[in-house]
C-alpha cells in the first residue's frame, strides 16, 4: 500500500510559512539563531519533495526537484555550518514561491480530481 502524499505537500508549504515567518523576525544573514531556524526548515522541506510522486515531480518539470534533494544533502551533511548565508537567502528569494505555488497546484489537481468523482458518484 502506497502512502498518501499530501501531508507531504502540505508539510513542504507549512515549512515555506515558517521560513517567511522567520524572515519577518529578522535578517537571516545577521542572526545566527534565525539563520539555523531557516535551514532546519529547507531541510524539512527538502526531505519532504523527495516523497512526492514522480508522476506528480513530472507534471512540474520546471521546479528543479533533483537540486532540492541536493541541497537537503547538502544542509543535512555540512556539520561545520559553512553554507554562506548569502546564498541561503537567494535559494529562499529565488525558489521558495515557484515551489508554493507547484505544490499548491499538486494539492488543488487532487482536489480537483475528488470533487469531480464526487459529482460523478464515484467512491
Amino acid at each position: 500500500m502506497n502512502k498518501p502524499w499530501q501531508p507531504y505537500a502540505k508539510h513542504i508549504l507549512d515549512a515555506i510559512a515558517r521560513i517567511r515567518r522567520i524572515q519577518m523576525r529578522g535578517d537571516i544573514t545577521q542572526d545566527d539563531i534565525l539563520y539555523d531556524a531557516a535551514l532546519r526548515n529547507l531541510q524539512t522541506l527538502s526531505e519532504a519533495t523527495q516523497l512526492l510522486p514522480p508522476e506528480e515531480k513530472e507534471r512540474y518539470s520546471e521546479i528543479p526537484w533533483r537540486d532540492i534533494s541536493g541541497f537537503r544533502n547538502i544542509l543535512v551533511h555540512n556539520y561545520l555550518g559553512t553554507i554562506d548565508p548569502i546564498a541561503v537567502v537567494g535559494v529562499i528569494e529565488q525558489h521558495l514561491d515557484p515551489l508554493e505555488v507547484c505544490v499548491q497546484d499538486m494539492l488543488a489537481g487532487v482536489r480537483l480530481v475528488a470533487s469531480q468523482a464526487y459529482k460523478r458518484g464515484l467512491p
